[in-house]
């Protein structure tokens, strides 16, 4: 049972008091008391998840002048917009623990916050649009759907709406590779190039091995994650492969191989030392990533400076009219 409060309840108590709520799957609320610690976790994972899903706008935003029919430029620029609400839905939900949207936009692009490696990837051509749905989508849907039962309130809920869209995108993407693998030799030549390019990326997706990763025991602790990195990549790997199937490609792994004894594929191991290299910021399209990121944030500027000029005039009308 989770341990009630009294009128002033000691440190001890108030620990005692969260622990047992995270056990009993009682959401944590804003207003609720949480341990530093949790809190510092949440800031770092939340933040890093909705600049993922902003810079995440920038693989695909550069296809949208190009897209080869109105249809394929409608659809590219809906998802582009919702990668920007996911990215909305995201700050806000820091902003309840207290994190400033500016602060953490200034970390960014100072390279001093971190966002999902995936991004730091070209696109290369038009079937690259296509993979990232269903590849980069679908890592990404193995990844937050648990999370719609995450321990934090703001987080989980956000993350419902999120989950519905990203399904709607990697279906999307999968719709465009089945249609391109049913045209030319040369299209279908571009889907398995572009399968090739971005398997093994999309596999780092999940964050490094989990005996690698120095956060996963403490957030399934906290139950802000439900599942390991590596429980994680094993899920997607076993979704993709029939899928992969259906769709004629190839996934470039020579290791890839189903185990009737553990009944899962068993796969190759990732290029690590590259993963912690793009992590470092030496990753294909890391500093135009981020450089681009820093212009639009100057550029947009005087849009912040009207709203906030706006803000205080709407708030010294509405005083003038409450004392009038």
């Amino acid at each position: 049972m989770t341990q009630q409060l009294t009128d002033t309840p000691t440190d001890q108590q108030l620990e005692d008091h969260f622990e047992g709520r995270v056990a009993n799957d009682q959401r944590i609320e804003p207003r609720d008391w949480m341990p530093d610690g949790y809190r510092k976790t949440l800031v770092r994972q939340i933040s890093q998840h909705a600049h993922s899903e902003i810079i995440g706008m920038q693989p695909e935003g550069n296809w949208l002048t190009r897209a080869p029919s109105l249809r394929r430029k409608a659809i590219l620029l809906a998802k582009v917009q919702d990668e920007a609400g996911h990215g909305l839905y995201l700050y806000s939900a820091a902003e309840t623990l207290g994190a400033d949207r500016e602060d953490l936009t200034t970390k960014l692009i100072s390279s001093r916050q971190k966002y999902s490696s995936i991004f730091n990837y070209p696109t290369l051509n038009f079937a690259d649009i296509g993979v990232i749905g269903w590849l980069v989508d679908g890592a990404a849907i193995c990844n937050q759907v648990p999370l719609c039962r995450s321990s934090y309130g703001p987080y989980a809920r956000a993350m419902v709406r999120v989950c519905k869209e990203e399904s709607f995108h990697q279906r999307q993407g999968y719709e465009l590779l089945m249609t391109m693998m049913r045209g030319t030799a040369a299209q279908q030549e571009m889907v398995q190039e572009a399968t090739n390019r971005w398997w093994w990326p999309s596999l780092m997706m999940f964050g490094p091995p989990d005996g690698d990763s120095p956060n996963t025991q403490q957030s399934m602790a906290w139950r802000i994650k439900r599942h390991t990195n590596d429980e994680l990549r094993q899920k997607f790997v076993d979704m993709t492969v029939p899928q992969a199937e259906a769709l004629g490609v190839t996934l470039p792994d020579p290791e890839l191989v189903w185990n009737s004894e553990s009944e899962r594929h068993d796969f190759g191991t990732p290029d690590w030392d590259e993963f912690k290299n793009v992590l470092k910021g030496n990753g294909p399209c890391n500093a135009e990533r981020v450089e681009r990121r820093r212009r639009a944030h100057e550029d947009g500027q005087w849009v912040r400076d009207a709203a906030a000029a706006h803000a205080v005039k709407q708030a010294a009308r509405q005083q003038t009219e409450a004392l009038a």
